[in-house]
């Protein structure tokens, strides 16, 4: 595959991808897209005293956009919000080891979804608090 410029990790996450489908019920949920590629990304989160206690991810696009879901949930998962938004796109292609150029965008599109999703639980804990 490397002649194709992805590395194992990235067919490994693609092939057999980590914490793919939903979750009822989520304490924060969000979806992006890329209008130009049609990639659409849903991120659905679990959270406990503001630690991801769970990620789920849905993904319709090409297999460097399932990848990148796939990762971000694993490196989200057990981790504190206010670290977990700050993943951006150069961190989720590291953990793959490199992504085609031409590909990088579906991993902005991963790290997108996670901070919409965390956003939302913000958002839901800040309207409760509020009463």
């Amino acid at each position: 595959m490397a002649q194709i410029g992805y590395s194992e990790k990235v067919m490994k996450h693609f092939m057999n991808p980590r914490n793919v489908g939903t979750i009822d019920n989520p304490d924060g949920y969000g979806k992006v897209g890329n209008p130009v590629c049609g990639d659409l990304m849903e991120m659905f989160i679990k959270v406990e005293d503001d630690v991801i206690t769970d990620i789920k991810f849905r993904t319709f696009g090409c297999g460097s956009a399932i990848a990148t879901s796939s990762m971000v949930t694993e490196m989200a998962k057990g981790m504190h919000i206010d670290e977990a938004i700050k993943i951006t796109r150069a961190d989720v292609a590291d953990e793959l080891e490199g992504l085609p150029p031409q590909k990088m965008h579906c991993s902005n599109l991963a790290a997108d979804a996670l901070r919409a999703a965390i956003r939302d639980y913000l958002a839901r804990k800040e309207k409760r608090a509020k009463g």
